[in-house]
């Protein structure tokens, strides 16, 4: 009961619905950095993979002309 009682406390429904809107608009911006985020990091990861065949290519190439 007690337990209940100490994790009623944290939360709250307000009224005033209008009061949602605020946190609303602000995971909608978070929302939207995270996906930039992942973007930009798998662009970001696509250029160093090609970079890594590319080095790859060379050392195979390097080693046949030995």
């Amino acid at each position: 009961m007690l337990n209940a009682f100490i994790m009623g406390l944290f939360l709250y429904f307000p009224e005033d619905k209008s009061e949602y809107l605020p946190a609303g608009i602000t995971m909608f911006i978070f929302l939207l950095l995270a996906i930039a985020a992942f973007m930009l990091i798998k662009k970001v990861s696509r250029k160093e993979e090609l970079k890594a065949e590319e080095f790859e290519r060379s050392l195979k190439l390097s080693d046949k002309n030995k």
